[in-house]
């Protein structure tokens, strides 16, 4: 599909000039409202708007007065971090009444405003759109009153509104994810993974109820991202008698040496017969029916508050940024939209379709029409359920295919947070396709040592929530030890190659490809998931472990900004990984609220350092305290991390001081985010099963021959798809001496970061603009689920 040429807007063109927007969140609150707010109102100011705060959301705008305030540009710093919505939220049965929006409505046109963002979720944004219906009524009403005079009915004679929403239950349809719903499995993870210890030392069950009162995304995907051996959702209620064959899997699981079981329920789980299922009812019959010690951890709130996840400060920077663009660009005759993010690109919905098709959904449930539920919610959501089934269900001995296919799945390059979850699905796809499934230790290197050996369904429970690697990994290339592999191919019958790896990885599979033709034994179907911290696999916007890299370097850079609260002014320079690519410290920075990043693909010289420094000192001067600096390891082999630390601390004497840090490999440990584990149990499920088709394919005369460029591929995630790639195709698309992809996406949001930093710059917006319907099971809706 061709894409858009991309058209720029410069700041002198994006005049918002003469206009009032306003801001409001409104109904329960999020992680990442705060984020969505400062976007908003930075970019509202940067294209010359008057921007105002509303604040206890719809309440405040009914009650007007000192509610309703102009915001300037510091009135949003320091706000990027913090948990709920510092403006305030309110539920306002005032305002469902017509008196109480002449009300409102009044309040905004003395403040002459007439552009409304809402973030909220789908009661919040259809009151939003009824406003917006009313209006001119509205103003004739109060002209009659006496309380505003007549030109104002012309003057403000449309109310322009733009949503986003914010809801931690990810319930709205037309958007991937909404914002909050990040951080909420955050939250949810968190308390897994440290029940799942204490559940291990006593051989306990768990229990935990967690959000989702109509839409049991949050239980489904935490259930994913932690192997739950069972989950309960509102969408498809478990059929009858669902009681014994839990009890059957747990029981099964216990006698596997298993020493805990972890269930994890919606709190709107329901029965077929629409009839509530309580967590005091699932331990009571997990205690009758096997005697197991069995615990109920009811999350509530918690899942609420903490610190917004990288994602969702990204997300909604990104939408806050959108919905101002949208603002801009509307007429009188514009529906009111949603700005939303398909795979990783902001899209505009009608959105009176998205709360049609939100409804659509409950109808369904409330008919009993629960497959029609789940597909009214989504492929992402479908293929969230069809997954989970697939790796936490087996199937007996008997109703497995057989294949007598043996399938090798091995790490190459440097560790990366969410491998194991990848190898886990991987081996677990491929025994229930009817394989033999061998884990390979240590990459290549143990490759052709003959470090080899069968891995069953068992072996890999409890792996998705590990860090690093549990199989090793090296970054041994295959090309000097080809021999010694094909001779560990042939003695072990190796049918096809999985391999979860960076841009190793990728290089090997170019060197097993040439290979071919001198051994045979590499004709066999060979597929690669990208999986890196740095991101910089060429053929995929994202790469496993990016997101806990990420995750890491936004926790440390709060905790350094934070260490400088009350001091004298200060700016932190920090150093991240990624080799040249400079995905960390960019996308990091925007998490963060970065004033500069510095990186190998955008070149800068003294000038540009120089201009920073004097940019940072400006706003030192005025209210700024503390200021944040990233640069990427490799982004200038002069300009090092000690160079421009000196330089901004020689620069910036008698107005600010400098600190600097180097994260290091911080950035690789730790347990994996959810995004990592369920991003990497998905691809790597997409690519065993495209194994297991190329297999049948390929599969001749009693032997498998697989010798054409399609069946030695990288599976990527493309904009809004899950792509399989022939490697040789990619290498025209790569650096090889930089190692690096020629084309970056997230280059584009730079200017974005530079925009919430005060910078004037140009904003690519060749994504941004049109206004796209809500079908169901679009195809942008991909496997890929999330993307940033």
């Amino acid at each position: 599909m061709a894409q858009p040429e991309s058209k720029k807007i410069f700041f002198e063109n994006l005049s918002g000039a003469g206009k009032a927007i306003a801001v409001l969140t409104s109904g329960g609150d999020a992680q990442g409202m705060n984020a969505a707010v400062r976007a908003v109102v930075r970019m509202g100011l940067y294209v010359g708007a008057k921007v105002y705060f509303i604040h206890e959301g719809y309440q405040g705008m009914v009650d007007g007065g000192e509610n309703i305030v102009e915001a300037s540009w510091e009135s949003v710093s320091s706000m990027l971090q913090v948990g709920g919505t510092v403006i305030g939220s309110a539920r306002c049965k005032e305002f469902r009444t017509h008196e109480g929006r002449l009300k409102a409505a009044h309040n905004l046109v003395q403040q002459g405003i007439t552009n409304l963002c809402v973030i909220g979720g789908d009661g919040s944004l259809t009151g939003a759109n009824l406003f917006r219906e009313e209006w001119s009524g509205l103003l004739t009403e109060l002209v009659e009153q006496g309380l505003i005079e007549a030109d104002a009915v012309q003057k403000y004679s449309a109310l322009h509104i733009v949503g986003m929403v914010g809801s931690i239950d990810n319930d709205f349809c037309g958007t991937d994810m909404t914002i909050g719903t990040d951080s909420a499995l955050h939250r949810i993870i968190e308390v897994v993974d440290a029940i799942m210890t204490t559940a291990q030392s006593h051989q306990r069950t768990f229990v935990l109820e967690v959000m989702g009162r109509h839409c049991g995304y949050l239980a489904l995907v935490s259930a994913l991202a932690c192997g739950a051996d069972w989950v309960l959702i509102p969408e498809m209620p478990p059929e009858d008698g669902w009681e014994d064959k839990m009890c059957e899997k747990l029981s099964a699981n216990r006698a596997g040496m298993k020493r805990l079981n972890i269930i994890i329920v919606a709190e709107g789980a329901i029965d077929r017969s629409n009839r509530p299922i309580t967590t005091d009812y699932i331990k009571d019959l997990v205690v009758k029916c096997l005697g197991f010690d069995t615990r109920v951890t009811i999350l509530g709130h918690v899942q609420r508050g903490g610190t917004p996840s990288a994602f969702d400060r990204i997300l909604a920077s990104r939408m806050g940024v959108e919905a101002v663009l949208a603002l801009l660009e509307t007429t009188a005759n514009t529906p009111a939209c949603v700005v939303s993010l398909c795979g990783n690109q902001s899209v505009r919905l009608p959105l009176m379709e998205c709360v049609q098709m939100t409804q659509e959904v409950q109808r369904a449930m409330d008919g009993k029409r629960f497959e029609e539920a789940v597909r009214l919610r989504g492929r992402s959501f479908e293929n969230n359920l069809r997954t989970y089934k697939l790796l936490a269900h087996r199937k007996p001995e008997s109703e497995l295919p057989v294949s007598n296919f043996n399938v090798a799945v091995l790490n190459v390059g440097a560790p990366a947070a969410g491998m194991n979850a990848a190898v886990r699905s991987a081996v677990r796809v491929g025994i229930s396709e009817g394989h033999k499934m061998f884990a390979v230790s240590d990459g290549f290197e143990g490759f052709y040592k003959g470090q080899i050996k069968e891995i069953k369904w068992a072996d890999v429970g409890g792996w998705t929530g590990q860090g690093g690697t549990l199989l090793g990994t090296k970054r041994t290339l295959p090309g000097k030890h080809v021999d010694k592999i094909a001779e560990q191919m042939r003695l072990h019958n190796i049918n096809a190659l999985l391999i979860v790896g960076g841009f190793e990885a990728f290089l090997s599979l170019l060197e097993l490809l040439t290979a071919r033709g001198k051994y045979d034994e590499f004709c066999v179907p060979m597929v690669m998931v990208p999986a890196t911290v740095s991101n910089n696999v060429p053929g995929s916007d994202l790469s496993i472990g990016a997101d806990t890299a990420l995750n890491a370097i936004t926790a440390t850079c709060d905790r350094i900004k934070q260490s400088a609260s009350g001091t004298k002014r200060r700016v932190f320079i920090i150093e991240t990984m990624g080799g040249y690519c400079g995905y960390l410290a960019s996308v990091g920075g925007l998490a963060a609220g970065a004033d500069a990043a510095y990186i190998y693909e955008e070149p800068f010289d003294i000038r540009d350092l120089q201009a920073n420094v004097e940019h940072l000192t400006e706003k030192m001067k005025t209210s700024i305290q503390r200021g944040l600096v990233l640069r990427n390891e490799n982004c200038n082999e002069n300009y090092t991390t000690d160079f421009i630390y000196q330089l901004y601390s020689e620069e910036g004497r008698g107005v600010f001081d400098s600190r600097k840090n180097v994260l290091g490999h911080m950035q690789q440990g730790g347990a994996p985010s959810p995004f990592d584990r369920n991003f990497g149990t998905k691809i790597t499920a997409k690519a065993m099963q495209w194994v297991s088709k190329k297999l049948v394919e390929t599969y001749r005369q009693g032997r498998v021959f697989a010798n054409t460029e399609d069946t030695c591929c990288l599976l990527g995630m493309r904009r809004r798809a899950l792509v399989f790639q022939p490697v040789v195709q990619l290498k025209g698309e790569t650096d090889f001496v930089h190692r690096i992809p020629k084309e970056q996406w997230w280059l584009k949001l730079r200017p974005l970061m530079k925009i919430l930093a005060k910078y004037k710059t140009s904003y690519d917006v060749s994504d941004s603009g049109q206004l796209m319907h809500v079908v169901r099971n679009r195809q942008k809706e991909s496997d890929a689920s999330v993307a940033i």
